[in-house]
């Protein structure tokens, strides 16, 4: 069973592009890139590398589903988070999220434009600082949610692009238990 590729279609419609103009940005030919929105066709790591250079995001999200299945079955459930931000920490990709946060609302959003509270604040904090030092930073951060207080050990590290150039931020987000 082929299935879309929704976060590439929504990363592309919540920027408000059109499929020919990742297509151009990407330098390849706009039904080839609809093939590759519909998982008809997969892209070369040459082509995946322009698409995402051009939506700043990392290619390898293309193959995802080829390569995460030992990943995803090891954290699925458990209380760890992974999460990619581009230079303006708007999400890129998460993977295991909380159970009250919903992926497909954040990809393409930034923290503060879904909620404020000072664990929010620390969590950017923690991102612009791995992005403008280039260097990994860990903290812990207590996040107030509306059931109960949680908190997490938060590593960020620098994304970089095939050229070398920071182009975001990755971050593991580990729930310290009680």
């Amino acid at each position: 069973m082929i299935k879309i590729r929704e976060w590439l279609i929504q990363l592309r419609k919540e920027r408000n592009l059109t499929q020919q103009q990742v297509a151009k940005g990407a330098f390849i030919d706009r039904a080839y890139y609809a093939q590759i929105e519909t998982s008809s066709r997969n892209p070369s790591i040459a082509v995946a590398s322009q698409i995402a250079n051009f939506l700043h995001v990392n290619p390898y999200l293309f193959f995802s589903e080829y390569l995460s299945e030992p990943f995803e079955i090891a954290l699925l459930h458990s209380p760890i988070i992974v999460a990619h931000c581009d230079l303006e920490l708007k999400y890129t990709w998460m993977f295991n999220p909380d159970p009250d946060f919903d992926t497909s609302t954040v990809i393409g959003r930034r923290d503060d434009h879904t909620n404020i509270n000072d664990g929010i604040t620390a969590l950017m904090e923690l991102k612009r600082k791995v992005i403008e030092t280039r260097s990994p930073v860990h903290k812990r951060i207590l996040f107030p949610l509306p059931s109960a207080h949680t908190e997490y050990y938060v590593f960020g590290q620098p994304l970089y692009n095939d050229d070398g150039k920071v182009v975001g931020a990755s971050t593991t987000s580990t729930q310290l238990l009680p």
